[in-house]
């Protein structure tokens, strides 16, 4: 894989640890900025309505610059918001800042994926996804459970400040590392041939399901600091390293997914997508136990990154049709969950039902993935499956056997 994604990897793990830190800082902004700690939840809401809208648009607007200068301007884009997200007193300004930086986010990453992707193999998509997602899941392990850390020593502001800082190397080595020839990216089919792309079902099926499954994993994320301190009952000492095992199971998780995804997509889709069921419901069912409640952090964490990042991997192979907005489609599809997870997440602890209720929303939501993944590989089956002519038709009515290796 060339060094050059790995720099990518860099900058993309400054970014995850800012998408996902809320998990460990929503009850201190709850309390700092007087707001209810749903409406908190909807800052990674936000975020992600940031990304979805982003991805696309940001991807089309830069069509004519260079990657170097793509990359930086979204990065240094992000790191000046993250500034202003620091010292800022309103909730109205924080949110603002929040998607504001999902915009600069989501065009990093989906120019992030293109360049990846075509500077890797072209049988090593899946490979290529996997070690930016790596960055991610970095950010998930010591990240996001630094974030909560500092929010616990100097107030949920220092994490802020800390993604801010994180992303001046990764200014720097885009700098150094990714060259600048003054011309834009090489030609590639207009933007209206390549949305044309989205009339392909499959590749329609294969979006809503990365969207399901990234949902259940962002909804139960989300509220797991709470879960844990009101539920499972331990103090909030231990928030942070639970965050970190699940960031550990993350990266576990697109390092399987990694190695299948390019290979045998399938068979990890059939055996993971029924286990993260019965992995999300085992944990809504043992939440108040402690050894159950580790055990499963890092279960769900590995499982939900397998299925997730595999899903993804398999837009990039769909989407041939659109090189350009293939990672944009990616990263859409990954932060529509990012998006519907915390806000359905949110709905049954307004309505007082508690902090377990998320983890059954996320078993839901993997559900409905596998009923949509069974209603369109039957429907699949049933297009493609050789019509049977008269001649094939025995005198009685039945269809006659055709003997093995004949047509």
């Amino acid at each position: 894989m060339p060094f050059t994604v790995h720099l990518l990897a860099l900058a993309v793990f400054a970014q995850g640890t800012s998408e996902f830190m809320l998990s460990g800082l929503v009850p201190d902004i709850a309390r700092d900025l007087q707001v209810s700690i749903p409406a908190a939840g909807a800052l990674t809401s936000a975020f992600a309505v940031g990304m979805i809208i982003g991805a696309p648009l940001m991807a089309l607007a830069s069509l004519r610059w260079s990657r170097r200068r793509t990359l930086l301007t979204f990065l240094v884009t992000f790191l000046l918001v993250h500034v202003l997200g620091a010292v800022t007193t309103g909730f109205a300004v924080l949110l603002a800042t929040r998607v504001v930086a999902a915009l600069a986010n989501a065009g990093f990453l989906a120019v992030a994926v293109a360049t990846a992707t075509a500077l890797a193999a072209p049988d090593a998509k899946g490979r290529a996804t996997s070690v930016l997602l790596g960055g991610v899941t970095i950010a998930c392990v010591a990240g996001v459970p630094a974030g909560a850390w500092l929010g616990q020593l100097w107030g949920w502001r220092s994490a802020f400040w800390a993604v801010a800082l994180v992303s001046v190397p990764a200014v720097i080595a885009i700098l150094r590392s990714v060259p600048s020839d003054g011309r834009p990216r090489p030609s590639s089919p207009s933007a209206r041939a390549e949305l044309r792309s989205l009339r392909n079902p499959r590749l329609v099926v294969t979006l809503l399901l990365g969207a399901l499954v990234n949902g259940a994993t962002f909804c139960a994320y989300t509220y797991l600091a709470p879960l844990i301190t009101t539920v499972t009952g331990l103090t909030s000492a231990w928030v942070p390293g639970m965050l970190a095992l699940f960031g550990l199971g993350s990266f576990l998780g697109v390092t399987v997914g990694g190695r299948f995804a390019d290979a045998r997509p399938l068979l990890l889709l059939a055996t993971g997508g029924p286990a993260l069921l019965l992995g999300w419901v085992a944990f809504a069912l043992t939440a108040t136990l402690p050894a159950a409640t580790t055990v499963l952090v890092l279960l769900q964490g590995t499982l939900s990154f397998a299925v997730g990042s595999t899903l993804i991997s398999q837009v990039l192979y769909v989407a041939k049709e659109a090189p350009t907005l293939a990672g944009s489609f990616a990263t859409a599809a990954f932060n529509v969950g990012g998006a519907l997870g915390p806000w359905l997440g949110g709905l049954p602890l307004t309505a007082g039902l508690g902090y377990r209720a998320p983890l059954w929303v996320s078993a839901l939501l993997v559900a409905t993935a596998l009923a949509v993944a069974a209603v369109s590989h039957g429907l699949r089956r049933r297009t493609s499956a050789p019509v049977q002519s008269p001649a094939h038709r025995s005198p009685g009515g039945r269809r006659a056997v055709t003997p093995p290796g004949r047509r």
